[in-house]
């Protein structure tokens, strides 16, 4: 009975675990595209480049810096890339971090895909094993605790979002690799307003889809 009890709870951790990192990836994914970048352009707050780049100019360069983030393409890709006067776009410094991004990104991803394959086999094994509303139960309880740990993480960004943004670059990024001035065209194209909603909107679409988990499984596990 114990050793039961031990697994279940094992395998609830590892069920919460597992649907947190794929609610947080699959937000995450939402926001690497152009249509993210197009809706986020156009929203009344986002903040004009004082350096004089056009809202199309930003248009036209940041889907090219999303795209060179999942098209595993050459540094050169972002190098060799030049303003109409001639210019590079990216300095050495840029082009460095976007690599480091780029090799992040990739990671991100297949850990997405893992968790989607994972998730299949349990719903399957569920399904064939006869423990279907057992694992809808946990995973309405796996929903509850989502909200909860979520929920702090919202609160913290809405206290202090410096304090996560720096701390989430301090975990994935060596010493200051990601601080750029504000002349640089990372932070021209992409400024905290950006990241501020970027976050924002991953932590959104997690506490919806734990939500989701809760309220609408709580009755069928009953």
């Amino acid at each position: 009975m114990t050793d039961n009890r031990t697994l279940r709870t094992l395998f609830q951790v590892f069920l919460v675990l597992l649907v947190l990192t794929f609610l947080l990836l699959t937000g995450i994914r939402m926001l690497l595209t152009d249509a993210f970048v197009k809706i986020e352009y156009n929203t009344p707050w986002f903040p004009e480049d004082t350096y004089g780049m056009t809202k199309a100019q930003r248009l036209e360069y940041a889907p090219i810096a999303l795209e060179f983030l999942l098209n595993g393409a050459e540094p050169s890709f972002l190098g060799d890339m030049t303003f109409e006067d001639g210019t590079a776009l990216y300095n050495q410094r840029e082009v460095d971090h976007m690599v480091d991004v780029q090799v992040l990104t990739v990671a991100f991803i297949k850990v997405w895909y893992g968790t989607i394959v994972l998730l299949a086999a349990i719903l399957i094994w569920a399904w064939r094993g006869g423990w279907w509303a057992d694992l809808m139960q946990m995973l309405s309880t796996t929903g509850w605790v989502i909200l909860v740990i979520l929920g702090t993480l919202v609160l913290l960004m809405l206290i202090s979002f410096d304090l996560v943004f720096t701390n989430f670059h301090a975990i994935f990024f060596k010493g200051d690799s990601w601080l750029f001035y504000y002349s640089d065209t990372l932070i021209r194209l992409f400024p905290l307003r950006f990241w501020q909603d970027a976050f924002g909107f991953a932590g959104v679409f997690t506490l919806a889809g734990g939500l989701t988990l809760w309220l609408g499984l709580r009755k069928k596990s009953r």
